[in-house]
């Protein structure tokens, strides 16, 4: 185990995770003179937005934000990003932190160009999580295009023949199959925890088919339908024969607001549902959506603005009820869903050739509780003990929020943290 010393532990801010929250908590506290850790269990910063096609409130694709803040990094010699990391425990008080973290082995060196010559002569290929499983990537990759560290892995289940034939493609010594998993121990005087989110798992809605009919997917999945550098290159079709979609219906609520899953609202799915139908009416102009609804939130004037807009489209269609069953049509893959319109009280059955589960956020540190005095409430969000101090959770790991609550929260953490230093 190693100890690392080289940031004093009154000065300095641990920032775990590397999504749009922890961007900004550590570029705020670094900016202003504090030494920040920035740790990210992924080989790549830019958590859930770099995910996205585009995000609220100027529909900017992720490239606008991401690449300033990455500039930003580069250029303060105050942050120091560490990658494939993650917190494994916490111990000590505020002011005076010691925290233990683990590093998982990425196989490739500083010296990577990124010329890509090891996934040419790799032939194992691995699920690719960033697209949700829609398609399978080389054993050798690079996390995705807009990638930071800008900097290739070497999955762990790739083959020895591949192996070899990685390392010797290499022309510049940068794959290393000899990299171990490392402990190493931080002395820290203040912690904000940036860990984000994650979209519920649509399988455990019984009712709504998701995983048993291949044309449901979930709104996050349709993001990276919709991404140039997603599995369909933008194209968004049917997962099942990669048809042009000509109907579409949309279940709010997917989980959430349900006792039996997510009990609260994930505030952000109905503006990213009403996002999704301007990239379906981007690409199939005579598409007809249908958007079934408890309550439409659209919080604040240009997101209602927004909202009022899409109400105009003739072949966008809004109905006041909750999907209670799906199934799916025999020979042809089109969706058969059961929903109440609570305006009229009448049962609306309905055939579309796609299903979209607009499902809600669940906080990560909901199913991966660190070994740290954290205080959560009942649905796994960190509950901030101001008065307490020293640990804080930013953005999403505190509430659902979306990117501008965000990046406003994390701003006031990196304060509460840099407080916290100073009053020690």
């Amino acid at each position: 185990m190693t100890i690392d010393k080289s940031a004093p532990a009154s000065g300095s801010i641990m920032v775990v995770g590397g999504g749009i929250s922890g961007l900004t908590t550590a570029l705020e506290a670094a900016e202003v003179g504090y030494e920040v850790l920035l740790i990210e269990k992924e080989p790549s910063l830019g958590g859930r937005v770099s995910q996205l096609k585009h995000y609220f409130p100027k529909l900017c694709p992720p490239t606008c934000g991401l690449e300033i803040n990455y500039k930003r990094i580069k250029d303060n010699p105050k942050i120091k990003v560490m990658t494939m990391a993650e917190v494994e425990k916490v111990e000590g008080t505020p002011g005076d932190y010691t925290v233990d973290v683990k590093i998982t082995p990425r196989y490739v060196n500083e010296n990577c160009t990124v010329c890509g010559e090891c996934a040419k002569v790799c032939e194992s290929e691995i699920s690719n999580e960033f697209n949700f499983g829609m398609n399978r990537r080389k054993a050798a990759y690079l996390p995705h295009n807009m990638a930071f560290p800008l900097r290739y892995v070497m999955a762990p289940s790739m083959s020895a023949d591949d192996r070899a034939k990685c390392k010797e493609a290499c022309k510049y010594d940068a794959v290393d199959f000899d990299m171990q998993p490392k402990n190493i121990v931080f002395k820290v005087g203040a912690i904000v925890w940036a860990t984000g989110w994650q979209p519920y798992d649509a399988a455990k809605i019984d009712n709504l088919g998701f995983g048993r009919y291949q044309n449901i997917v979930t709104n996050m999945m349709i993001e990276r339908l919709a991404s140039k550098n997603g599995p369909t290159e933008g194209k968004i079709v049917r997962p099942s024969d990669d048809k042009a979609p000509s109907t579409i219906a949309f279940v709010q609520c997917a989980g959430s607001r349900d006792e039996n899953h997510l009990p609260y609202c994930s505030y952000i799915c109905c503006m990213a549902s009403l996002k999704h139908a301007t990239y379906i009416r981007e690409q199939y102009p005579d598409a007809k959506i249908y958007i079934y609804y408890i309550d439409l939130r659209a919080p604040g004037r240009k997101y209602e603005s927004f909202y009022s807009k899409l109400k105009q489209d003739p072949n966008v269609f809004f109905v006041k009820g909750k999907v209670a069953e799906v199934d799916e049509e025999s020979g042809t893959g089109n969706i058969k869903l059961v929903a109440e319109d609570t305006i009229s009280g009448e049962k609306v059955r309905q055939t579309v050739d796609m299903l979209v589960l607009a499902t809600g956020m669940q906080p990560t540190l909901a199913s991966d509780k660190p070994k740290a005095d954290l205080k959560f409430n009942p649905d796994g969000f960190v509950i901030n003990d101001f008065k307490k101090g020293g640990m804080f959770a930013a953005g999403c790991a505190n509430k659902p929020a979306d990117v501008v609550s965000s990046n406003q929260n994390a701003t006031g953490m990196a304060l509460k943290a840099i407080q916290t230093l100073v009053r020690r």
